[in-house]
């Protein structure tokens, strides 16, 4: 999986969870079934709402590969107050197919961001 972040807008500046070290937080936790539509960043300029993010047709596009390629078997990743951390692809991806519900881990404790007000491209994305 490329390297990727979760990005939170603070008083401190922008917060950046690592995806990898979310996804390892959620050995042994439980999956849940959750209702696609309780999804509140669906309807939210998620991949869009940093500063200088723009909607472009090659951004879209290149979202959309990325939704074509997102596999289903993997679920989201949730903070504790049920917002979304990691899966927004496959949460997409299953909006396109009509599908209702989708797994997913909800973090019991939400962990100290990684990378705080750090701009996004000096994160490191090599690892």
């Amino acid at each position: 999986m490329r390297k990727q972040y979760h990005f939170r807008q603070s008083a401190d500046g922008l917060l950046a969870w690592d995806v990898h070290r979310l996804i390892a937080r959620t050995a042994g936790l439980p999956v849940e079934q959750i209702a696609v539509h309780t999804i509140a960043e669906l309807d939210e300029p998620y991949w869009y709402d940093n500063e200088g993010d723009t909607p472009s047709g090659r951004s879209i596009a290149m979202h959309m590969q990325l939704v074509n390629a997102a596999d289903l078997a993997y679920p989201i990743i949730l903070c504790p107050q049920g917002r979304l951390m990691d899966g927004m692809h496959r949460a997409v991806k299953a909006v396109v197919l009509g599908i209702d519900s989708i797994h997913a881990y909800r973090l019991p404790v939400l962990p100290a961001p990684d990378f705080v007000g750090v701009d996004p491209d000096d994160l490191p994305y090599d690892d």
